[in-house]
Formats: structure tokens, C-alpha cells, sequence
């Protein structure tokens, strides 16, 4: 009498193989390499841009007396509170609004180059090494902003706060839009419901590939100076035409519903 015994497929793809040997789902992975992605970059950065940093902060005591680097509290992973590293690049004595305006007078020389040329969030690749940020993410913002939208923050706090994301690079000009006369009006009642929009996209569609395509957009953005403009629906990336003078003066108040300016704080 013959016997036959039924061997189970081994295949990938079969849902009760992948539970009975414990393979990680896609999302998993997804996740693992974004992270293993985060921890080797930022090692490489602070150990190559070590000499930069240095520099910079020498450059920092030597402009205006006080500390290197001074910490922002904002809501971080999952709500925890996360102080944001940055370098320092206003006195010591500075008052008044959180957000920092388009020659603001409370930025030292020094302060007023890091602002320009973003080099004043280099430290916040400890953040990364230390698992508190990533690479790409949505901005960290303050705990006042996301108690204004509670629920779309339960969403978007899922993922880790990034370095650069949607948002970073859509309002990376903030400071030269803001209205001086009362910028924290303009930010929360204009600005902030746009940057939560793209953020809370960015955590419902993240993945590897548009995580690539964020940081060579920043890349360009940073090294060569280019504006980029993203699809609220879509999250795509398209390089921003400048406009003329005259389509500034016709067409500014849809420049900032678009979401071209960012915050610099």
C-alpha cells in the first residue's frame, strides 16, 4: 500500500509560511532597512563632516558669547518629547517670537550663514544615530502646533520625525514670507494646516523609493539652489519655476497657499 505524504511549499508568498517561520512582513523589512539606511548615513556624515563641526562651533564662541547648541522642545516618535538639537545662531539675550523672520536682527553673523545655508541642523544627525529622528520624515513640530490637530498628529507622529521631508523641502523659504508684523499668526493660521497636510500624506504613503526621491530633491534644493514644489494629493516632486516680478506681485497670495516657504526655526 503506498504512502503519500504532502510536503508544504516552501514559497515566500504563502501567508502560512511566512507565520510559521516567523519572516518578517513586508512592512517590517521596509522599516528595517529604512533604519539600518539612517543609522549608516549619519555615522558617515558625523564622522566626515567631523572637522566641520568643529569649525562651526569654534566659529559660533568666537562671534557671540553663549552656548554652541541650544535645544527646541518638540513632539517627537509616537509623541515622546524629543529636544531638538541645533547649532546656536541668535545672542544669548534674544526675545520674542519662536520663528525666525528673513534678516531677523536677534541672528548673530555667524547665526545668519547657518540660517542661509541650513548647516545649523547638522547636529540633529545624533537624533538619527540615536533613533529619535530619521533621514526623511515629517518636520518635529512644536507640542502647541500638534495639540491644534490632534488627530492628524495620531497619524503622522506614527513615523519618525525626518531631517527632511514633504514639508522641509515644499517651505524651505518660510522666513522670507512670514508676515513680520505678526508671524505666528501667519504660521498658525496659514502655514501650518498646509505642512500638516503634506506630513500626514507622507506618513499614510511612506516608503523607500519616495524617500529616495526626497533626499535628491533635497540634495538639489541645498547644493544647487533649486526651488521644489510638491503635489499635496500625489507627493510628487517638480522642480518650482521662478516666477517674474510681475507674477509675484499678481499671484503672491497663491505662492503661499501652493506652499512654497517653510519655517527656519
Amino acid at each position: 500500500m503506498a504512502v503519500h505524504l504532502r510536503v508544504p511549499s516552501l514559497r515566500a508568498d504563502r501567508p502560512e509560511t511566512a507565520v510559521r517561520f516567523g519572516w518578517p512582513s513586508r512592512d517590517a523589512r521596509r522599516k528595517a532597512l529604512k533604519r539600518a539606511f539612517d543609522v549608516i548615513v549619519a555615522v558617515l556624515v558625523l564622522v566626515v563632516l567631523l572637522p566641520l563641526l568643529l569649525l562651526v562651533a569654534l566659529l559660533i564662541v568666537l562671534d557671540a558669547p553663549g552656548p554652541v547648541l541650544y535645544r527646541h522642545m518638540r513632539a517627537g516618535y509616537r509623541g515622546r518629547p524629543l529636544r531638538m538639537l541645533k547649532f546656536r545662531k541668535m545672542r544669548p539675550d534674544a526675545r520674542g517670537a519662536y520663528l525666525t523672520l528673513a534678516g531677523d536682527e536677534r541672528l548673530t553673523r555667524v547665526g545668519a550663514w547657518l540660517a542661509r545655508t541650513k548647516l545649523d541642523e547638522l547636529p540633529q544627525f545624533w537624533h538619527v544615530l540615536r533613533g529619535e529622528m530619521s533621514l526623511v520624515g515629517p518636520r518635529p513640530e512644536s507640542p502647541v502646533c500638534v495639540a491644534r490637530y490632534a488627530s492628524d498628529y495620531d497619524v503622522i507622529l506614527s513615523v519618525r520625525p525626518g531631517l527632511t521631508g514633504y514639508t522641509q523641502l515644499a517651505f524651505c523659504r518660510e522666513a522670507s514670507i512670514l508676515d513680520p508684523h505678526d508671524p505666528e499668526r501667519h504660521y498658525l493660521t496659514d502655514l501650518l494646516p498646509q505642512k500638516v497636510a503634506l506630513d500626514r500624506f507622507y506618513a499614510e504613503h511612506s516608503s523607500l523609493r519616495r524617500d529616495l526621491l526626497i533626499l535628491a530633491a533635497t540634495i538639489g534644493t541645498l547644493v544647487f539652489r533649486q526651488s521644489v514644489a510638491v503635489h499635496r494629493t500625489a507627493g510628487t516632486l517638480t522642480r518650482r519655476r521662478r516666477p517674474t516680478v510681475g507674477e509675484r506681485r499678481v499671484s503672491a497670495p497663491a505662492a503661499v497657499v501652493g506652499g512654497g516657504v517653510g519655517r527656519d526655526d
